[in-house]
């Protein structure tokens, strides 16, 4: 049986089958079978190559296009930040529930989206950054500034106390990558522009009066009449997602502060002077050259006759500074197409190493102080260097730096007292991984009790996002055990357990009851006002006067004749509905009505229009206003951008790892 089952499987028909069976699993899925992977993307970017703008998307073509991945806890940490810039803004008015909707989510992933789109697309295009554009960055942070001027000492010290530490190549390939995905966006700002018309017509309506009359309805009277039963549940009914509640959690807690600790014993000399040894380095002013050049541009893709000419030239402006009595800040000044050191006679002030590009840094490293360099050739063409002074590198002694020592070597034993304490409790919650009690002791801090907290919510160190993820992740729910510490800085580390936990639920109408009839109230208020204002509107449209509709209800009309834009008369919102009201009719007027915030309704009617005279603009606002349009403008031309791009790619979003 077997070898007749092996002749039926053999053979050009059963190869020819088996081939055809292959076919649809090499595009549809066989990868999956290749390439196991556990994905932890919140969206994921694909792009076709640049070469190939149209290829499918199927695979394996789909191995050729360009990808970029937004991983989960790089959404989270993004969307903790924007709930706290709303917190801030809004204060006692932020809905932590309303944070939380799939609009807000999506919006805070779009953003990144678009970045990334940008990069991909600055990547995909060869859009680089030169080294130039960098130094002039970095140079005109003002953190790394003093007196106004770049300073290569304060530079390396800042980059040294980051957490981590940053190198400068570190540091300058971080600036370069930022303005790589900056310059399309930059770009396409620059081409914005405003012709003499737009401007002429924005300052006419921004100049804009209108002739004006209104009245304003008052809040009724508060509604006493009967709601039945059926009302209340039809309201309730159309209204559910009014009446839920937030998912919750009850935390036990403990905080443990670094600065509570017992303070250290004050270090010795000798353990001071063993750190000095140890870090001497850091300790060492490096070496400065003051120095200044001329630069002799060369374009990238000049033909080799021009670089020889530009060689040429360099090469006779050093032999010319090492005359007698030569004057190389003139030569620079008359020679240099550096605009940046030109004007000041080729100046580069202390230049340290690091700084520099490195053709340029080398040589001037191995000059002698007086000297003036043969061209050296960079990036940016020939230069001619004057090394004017040198200050070598010296050695800052052990008593100059001992108070500094002394601090640095507190904190270190604080910081090692704090982890070895911390890891005391670790070991005493793993011994009891329910309970939070031996851990307190040992630390002699208190158990705290806090809930309960809907989710971005809380108050404090329990507002912090990296407590509210770690709340309410599944694991903490489900096993009731201690976390593990939790940094949220300023030398603070809580440990936490959820002692209760109560998923998102509709709340029953018996509890919110009380609520429903206060809307129905509030609902049945709004449409008396409304119906109020709605029979003086149809007055008016029908031909009467609005001063005689008002009258005839008890109400008083008020005249505004060039009313301009933005006065506060009655209220802001009034005043735009104003003017959004349609021009009126020769001999009629445009009645509308607003309803304000506090309950009132607002009837008027627009009887004229004057429009603005913008030679009443002075030169400096007529300025002001054009670079606002112009980056308005910009701003929307950059979105058509992103937009366009977008529609070129395919985004994935993981709508479960939001």
């Amino acid at each position: 049986m077997l070898q007749n089952l092996r002749d039926k499987t053999s053979g050009w028909i059963a190869g020819a089958i088996l081939g055809l069976l292959t076919i649809p699993f090499a595009f549809f899925g066989m990868d999956q079978y290749l390439f196991q992977r556990n994905d932890t993307f919140a969206a994921k970017i694909e792009a076709p190559p640049n070469w190939w703008p149209s290829a499918p998307a199927v695979w394996p073509v789909t191995m050729l296009w360009q990808r970029d991945e937004i991983k989960a806890d790089e959404f989270r940490a993004a969307f903790e930040r924007a709930r706290q810039d709303q917190r801030q803004q809004q204060g006692e008015q932020f809905d932590p529930r309303a944070f939380e909707s799939v609009d807000n989510k999506r919006k805070v992933l779009d953003t990144i989206v678009d970045q990334r789109v940008l990069a991909m697309a600055a990547d995909r295009d060869g859009i680089a950054v030169g080294d130039d554009l960098v130094r002039k960055t970095i140079q005109g942070i003002p953190a790394f500034q003093v007196d106004g001027r770049f300073d290569p000492q304060r530079y390396q010290l800042a980059l040294a106390s980051q957490n981590p530490p940053r190198s400068p190549s570190q540091f300058q390939e971080e600036v370069r990558k930022g303005l790589q995905q900056s310059l399309i966006p930059n770009a396409v700002v620059q081409t914005a522009f405003v012709t003499p018309a737009e401007l002429q017509r924005v300052l006419k309506l921004l100049g804009e009066r209108r002739d004006v009359s209104f009245a304003i309805i008052p809040p009724p009277a508060p509604d006493a009449a009967p709601i039945t039963a059926a009302e209340i549940q039809k309201w309730y009914d159309a209204h559910r997602d009014d009446y839920r509640a937030p998912e919750t959690v009850s935390l036990d807690y403990i905080d443990v502060d670094q600065s509570a600790l017992p303070a250290p014993a004050v270090a010795d000399d000798a353990t001071l002077r063993q750190r000095y040894d140890d870090e001497k380095a850091r300790f060492v002013e490096p070496e400065q050259r003051l120095a200044s050049h001329i630069l002799i541009k060369v374009d990238a893709n000049a033909t080799p006759a021009q670089q020889q000419a530009a060689q040429a030239k360099a090469a006779a402006l050093a032999q010319q500074a090492r005359q007698p009595g030569a004057d190389f800040a003139a030569l620079a000044r008359a020679n240099s197409d550096d605009a940046g050191s030109k004007v000041s006679g080729g100046d580069l002030g202390w230049v340290a190493k690091g700084v520099m590009v490195k053709p340029f840094e080398d040589a001037l490293f191995s000059m002698q102080a007086g000297q003036v360099s043969d061209p050296v050739k960079s990036e940016f063409g020939w230069h001619v260097i004057d090394l004017r002074e040198v200050k070598p590198g010296t050695q800052k002694p052990f008593e100059q730096v001992r108070d500094q020592l002394a601090r640095e070597q507190a904190d270190n034993d604080r910081e090692h007292g704090f982890n070895d304490l911390i890891g005391r409790m670790v070991d005493e919650v793993n011994r009891n991984p329910t309970t939070l009690a031996p851990a307190a002791r040992l630390a002699k801090v208190e158990v705290r009790h806090a809930g309960p907290i809907a989710r971005g919510q809380g108050n404090g160190l329990l507002a912090n996002p990296a407590v509210q993820r770690v709340a309410f992740s599944e694991s903490m729910i489900e096993d009731g055990t201690v976390s593990d510490p939790i940094d949220v800085g300023n030398g603070h580390s809580l440990l936490i357990r959820v002692s209760g936990h109560s998923q998102a639920h509709q709340l029953p109408l018996a509890d919110v009851s009380s609520r429903v009839v206060a809307a129905i109230r509030a609902d049945r208020a709004a449409k008396a006002a409304d119906a109020e204002a709605d029979r003086i509107l149809a007055a008016v449209k029908a031909g009467t006067p609005l001063k005689d509709a008002a009258a005839a209800r008890q109400l008083v009309a008020s005249d505004v004749p060039a009313l301009p834009r933005g006065a506060p008369m009655p209220d802001a919102q009034a005043v735009r509905a104003f003017f959004e009201a349609a021009p009126p009719a020769p001999g009629k007027v445009s009645p509308g009505k607003v309803a304000l915030g506090d309950g009132r309704e607002v009837v008027f009617a627009v009887s004229r229009i004057i429009p603005g005279n913008p030679d009443e603009a002075s030169a400096e606002q007529k300025l002001s206003l054009q670079q606002q349009m112009v980056q308005a403008i910009g701003e929307d031309d950059v979105l058509g951008l992103v937009d366009s791009l977008r529609a070129r790619v395919k985004v994935t979003v993981a709508e479960d790892r939001l």
